[in-house]
């Protein structure tokens, strides 16, 4: 089993239509999706499945969120051992505490929290002894990457490397859009190891945010299911160091996502 602590591990979307976000990932993506539990009153929370195991959840905006203006999006869990000494030690550090911890019952210990410049991730210590094991790099329908558009790019740099401990690599000049810091949450220096990256956010942009990369084998297969499915590219395909290809879109519902993969004439199945 790997260990999570201080790595992203578990992506949750909240939604306006689970229905239908579940039909759309599903084609565009390839997740399976099963309830959680065996209460299905109410809305369910909806588990989804890649080829390497649990990826995440989707679930309906709760109503009290959406009464205060919550749209569609896209979060992430990073994992905590201990998640209210956590929950201080970040907020020193230049955190915000967006939903003090609380438990879920028979999930953990979770709390929602907004880096220096802004940007919301959440913290999550299971209740559960079994622990998760990785995926094989570029596992289908898995996280292959992680963006920050930062809205303090140098406070979020220390913030993140300082207390998570990811490592940094190379930094891309991007001219006029500043620089786009490569980094490791696995806390290993090599092109292979990054798993992410930190930039400024760009002025279109209505607020700083993760941006997740799924895991797909056709770039352009999975580009044509975004489009045919009602969701919209905003941009991509577009080749990026290393040989693979990225799209960026918003689902049908608004939720903002991206898609990681090769072209299938470099001989990688859709």
């Amino acid at each position: 089993m790997t260990d999570v602590t201080g790595k992203f591990f578990w992506y949750e979307l909240m939604t306006s239509d689970p229905q239908g976000a579940l039909a759309f990932y599903g084609d565009v993506v390839g997740w399976t999706a099963q309830p959680f539990g065996d209460d299905l009153a109410g809305d369910p929370y909806y588990v989804l499945t890649g080829s390497g195991g649990g990826v995440g959840g989707i679930m309906a905006i709760p109503a009290e969120a959406k009464d205060c203006g919550m749209t569609p999006w896209w979060g992430g869990y990073i994992g905590s051992t201990d998640v209210d000494a956590d929950v201080a030690r970040l907020t020193t550090a230049g955190a915000s505490v967006k939903r003090a911890a609380e438990d879920i019952p028979g999930v953990g210990r979770f709390a929602v929290m907004a880096d220096p410049g802004g940007a919301i991730f959440m913290l999550l210590k299971g209740s559960s002894p079994d622990g998760f094991a990785a995926p094989p790099p570029m596992a289908a329908g898995h996280v292959g990457w992680h963006e920050l558009s930062s809205g303090d790019y140098e406070a979020d740099l220390g913030f993140y490397t300082g207390q998570f401990g990811w490592v940094t690599g190379d930094g891309m000049d991007m001219g006029p859009m500043g620089t786009y810091q490569l980094w490791s949450q696995d806390r290993v220096v090599s092109f292979d190891a990054m798993t992410g990256a930190i930039m400024p956010k760009m002025p279109q942009q209505p607020a700083p945010a993760w941006l997740f990369y799924f895991n797909v084998g056709d770039i352009d297969a999975a580009h044509d299911r975004i489009v045919a499915g009602g969701g919209s590219v905003t941009h991509g395909p577009m080749e990026v160091p290393g040989g693979a290809w990225i799209v960026q879109a918003i689902d049908p519902q608004g939720a903002a996502f991206a898609v990681v993969g090769m072209r299938a004439h470099q001989g990688v199945g859709s």
